[in-house]
């Protein structure tokens, strides 16, 4: 009997062994199949794909949804008149670094190819525990001023789900704020001097109960767009709204330094921002899409709200670009144009391999995207992609193409300059567009 039980045990052994080498393999295989499409997105995405199907674009609509004026002008009288950028600016209290005074962990998160030509550094205790965002400046301006300021606006967020705090690479959620509910917030930069520049915050904010209060934007910051006197902004969708919009000339001032949010004992908060945008209105997507970066394009005619999704690496499916038209009609500056139900329906819409997209440009068929990488040091990538393929910069000893910024993060552009600006951590920078066309390879 022992030695039977011997004999039977050895036999399961073998089985069990054979089995898991099977499974093995299985994985293996499996693992080097992703492994090589992921090789050859790395290498190539190929050329962008138009979708031509009206039920397709029909699931990338925007439901346009307006805040009441009078609950606007209700806020407005409790709170006192809203400013404008000009006196947001004349409040600068804080000041960034240039680059060679920025920490070396910092400058770390430039891009290697092509490299920035200006870079700044936001300090370490204006923004511990927040996740850098978006950056817009007035895009439809040649020179990037408004009010004959040059401006920037640098978003960011606290205590959002997924959110990560600049320089965290951990990937955990930062800290909540006192309520328990997100901020987001923007600095307004004075770029004037190039050598000395200087912000100042603004909360953004949503009026609830008819512009007797308001609450805080609880979402991180992905898309920005300053268009004519709008700031249109992307959400997370967690309350159904994929973008909101606020008017640069309705800038309200808080003058109770607290970190609550809202209507407080002795008059308003805004979480430590001596500011508050409140939105004037929001856009819901009708269908399954979320848009992760949004940006400017002015070759079109109109011009145009370019957007994309930002599908994670190990999705089955491709990532969808698209575009609206702008409105020409004056009472509707900065925002979409929208069919009689109130809906913004793309002009087109187009499909990449690309995955991971965080930033987003389009100049007519052109477009560029940033995209994240895996790898341990971080860094991005920037693919330049039409209907003929993608390249993008190569860099290093083995010729890589992450030669983005750590991570990698959204695009603007000052239209009659060609300045590109990003940020990534807590760095700010810029280069030409013209230099990332002549680093493509």
């Amino acid at each position: 009997m022992t030695q039977r039980g011997r004999h039977r045990r050895r036999r399961r052994g073998r089985a069990l062994r054979a089995c898991l080498a099977g499974t093995a393999l299985a994985l293996t295989a499996a693992a080097t199949m992703i492994s090589a499409s992921q090789a050859t997105v790395a290498d190539d995405p190929g050329p962008l794909t138009r979708l031509a199907s009206t039920a397709e674009l029909e699931k990338l609509q925007l439901a346009e949804e307006p805040v009441a004026r009078t609950g606007l002008d209700r806020l407005a009288a409790a709170m006192g008149r809203p400013v404008g950028v000009t006196e947001v600016l004349a409040g600068a209290d804080h000041t960034l670094r240039t680059a060679d005074a920025c920490p070396s962990d910092d400058r770390r998160s430039l891009p290697t190819a092509p490299a920035a030509t200006r870079a700044y550094c936001f300090g370490a205790a204006d923004t511990r525990s927040w996740r850098p965002g978006a950056v817009a400046l007035p895009a439809d301006r040649a020179d990037g001023r408004w009010d004959g300021h040059r401006v920037l606006v640098s978003a960011w967020s606290h205590g959002s789900v997924g959110d990560a705090p600049a320089g965290d690479t951990s990937g955990a959620p930062d800290a909540a704020s006192s309520d328990g509910t997100g901020l987001a917030r923007v600095a307004f930069i004075d770029a004037g001097d190039q050598d000395h520049l200087a912000y100042t915050w603004a909360l953004l904010a949503v009026p609830v109960d008819g512009g007797r209060d308001y609450r805080a934007l609880s979402s991180p910051v992905s898309g920005m767009v300053w268009y004519r006197d709008k700031l249109l902004v992307t959400a997370d969708g967690r309350d159904g709204r994929a973008l909101y919009v606020y008017d640069v000339d309705r800038v309200q001032r808080a003058g109770v330094d607290s970190a609550a949010v809202g209507r407080v004992p002795g008059g308003w908060s805004a979480g430590g921002a001596r500011f508050v945008l409140p939105a004037v209105g929001s856009y819901r997507l009708t269908g399954d899409a979320r848009i992760g970066s949004i940006a400017l394009d002015r070759t079109t005619s109109p011009d145009s709200l370019v957007a994309s999704e930002g599908v994670p690496e190990d999705s089955r499916r491709p990532t969808r670009l698209w575009r609206y038209s702008l409105s020409l009609d004056p009472a509707r500056a900065g925002l979409p144009s929208v069919d009689p139900r109130g809906r913004a329906v793309p002009d087109a819409a187009y499909e990449t391999k690309v995955t991971d997209v965080r930033g987003v440009l389009a100049r007519g068929p052109v477009w560029y995207v940033t995209a994240a990488a895996g790898n341990a040091d971080g860094h991005g990538m920037l693919w330049r992609l039409d209907g003929s393929g993608g390249t993008s910069a190569r860099c290093g000893p083995d010729d890589t193409r992450q030669c983005w910024s750590a991570p990698a993060g959204p695009l603007t552009l000052t239209e009659g300059t060609g300045a590109v600006w990003s940020q990534s951590g807590r760095m700010l920078f810029s280069l030409g567009l013209n230099s990332i066309d002549s680093s493509q390879g």
